[in-house]
């Protein structure tokens, strides 16, 4: 009896090799990265992550009053 597809994808996906997400170093960084475009991208992670789940948060009771 053939396996279900789900079953075929997932001992295809333990199978592969996983390739390391970060190179893990101890080595000093190659390329500095100033401190205004480290604020600049962590404020920018910040309000894509946290912006639209704060809206929906802040108007959870309107959500609940809509029929």
């Amino acid at each position: 009896m053939p396996l279900p597809t789900a079953s075929r994808l997932l001992r295809v996906a333990l199978r592969t090799h996983v390739v390391p997400v970060a190179n893990l170093t101890s080595k000093p960084a190659k390329h500095i990265i100033p401190a205004g475009e480290q604020a600049i991208a962590m404020t920018a992670l910040f309000a894509t992550i946290l912006g639209p789940s704060g809206w929906v948060l802040a108007h959870l009771e309107d959500y609940k009053k809509k029929q």
